[in-house]
């Protein structure tokens, strides 16, 4: 099914401190979805979302299609963290091609800013030996395997902050807009050692939304600029990092193989990457498990402004969730659909294939999304 369905539409609210429930900020990114599109809403016939992690409400995918206006045939929520988005794109465009639905709306809305946050410091699993266990603490403990086990700088994980940045500074929409220098991020305070403030994400309020549909419904449509899904793949792993088998490699690399044995292509083929990068360790660790780069070599991998814009691998072209925003996920994809389109801000001249990662809890679950360049 490569290339059979694709990203006809893309919207998004604002980012950051927001005071608004979940449900209008989703209604608001479909909207724009919707508009993107040049699609109307009576032709949604499925509605796919990942559940507000900040506030776990039941039956939220019907409660978002009643929001909509819609009575969509299937649909629903669903959760696996941040690589949920990934996943919902796989589900819709399955769908599709299975001739269950023929318009599908894939969405994510939360408010972790102005609302609660009760979840990100919680007893998990037989990890709860530990007591609270926050999401930053189990990357702390990942982040400080890989130095032993490695040995790497810290410019390494410096590398990454400062590139994010200075992407997220470029772009208009972007929460944080402020570029660090190296110096400044050796100089950041620890947060939970050996992580620093500028290893660590945002947190943010917002919404972002997709609309999926077949190639050839796109084309009957005249939709402008539909980019085509190439692969996608998927890995889960233990939940408790007391029964992983490593902390320095995760299910991204089963989630990668996947993904690129359906696009039909490798990690030379890549143009510009869009890798989530919750914490600064998650994007060296994703680069091996990709295999840009063998196990251990992502420092040499990102040296010499690799990741930047004009770089071999421009990375997180938009600030990502260092900087655009800390929406796990979704705006991911839309920044590689607009590099695919040609209209991103930092654009990578003559893209025509765009990676995506999605990752989950503590590396958790992954999930990868290929892109083709738009019609």
């Amino acid at each position: 099914m490569r290339g059979k369905v694709v990203i006809a539409g893309i919207g998004a609210t604002a980012f950051g401190k927001l005071g608004r429930d979940t449900l209008s900020l989703n209604v608001e990114a479909c909207r724009k979805a919707l508009e993107d599109a040049a699609v109307p809403k009576d032709a949604v016939d499925a509605v796919f979302v990942k559940t507000p992690t900040s506030k776990r409400e039941f039956m939220y995918g019907q409660q978002l299609a009643e929001a909509l206006g819609i009575t969509p045939r299937m649909g629903g929520a669903w959760d696996q963290g941040g690589a949920a988005n990934i996943s919902l794109i796989t589900f819709a465009a399955l769908a599709i091609e299975a001739g269950q639905c023929e318009v599908a709306l894939v969405c994510y809305a939360d408010n972790p800013r102005s609302g609660a946050r009760d979840v990100y410091a919680r007893p998990r699993g037989e990890d709860a030996a530990y007591g609270w266990f926050s999401t930053a603490a189990g990357y702390a403990m990942i982040h400080q395997r890989y130095r032993i086990e490695h040995a790497p700088p810290p410019e390494a994980f410096g590398e990454v902050a400062v590139a994010a940045r200075a992407h997220g500074a470029a772009n208009p929409n972007a929460q944080l807009r402020k570029p660090i220098s190296m110096d400044d991020y050796l100089a950041s305070p620890f947060v939970v050692e050996p992580m620093r403030r500028d290893d660590i994400c945002l947190v943010s309020d917002g919404g972002a939304a997709l609309v999926l549909m077949s190639a050839e419904r796109a084309k009957r449509l005249s939709v402008a600029r539909p980019v085509p899904i190439l692969g996608f793949g998927h890995g889960q792993t233990s939940a408790a990092l007391i029964n992983r088998p490593t902390l320095t490699s995760t299910q991204a690399r089963v989630s990668a193989e996947t993904a690129f044995r359906m696009a039909g292509l490798g990690p030379a083929d890549v143009d510009v990457a869009q890798i989530y990068d919750c914490f600064t360790i998650t994007v060296l660790m994703t680069l091996e498990d990709y295999g840009f780069c063998p196990p251990g070599q992502a420092e040499g991998f990102v040296r010499e402004g690799r990741l930047r814009s004009g770089g071999d691998l421009p990375f997180n072209t938009s600030g990502g969730l260092l900087s655009e925003t800390g929406m796990p996920g979704l705006q991911l994809v839309q920044e590689a659909v607009r590099q695919m389109r040609g209209e991103a801000v930092l654009q990578r001249p003559g893209a025509e294939v765009a990676l995506v990662s999605n990752q989950g809890g503590v590396m958790d679950t992954h999930a990868t999304l290929i892109l083709g360049g738009a019609a």
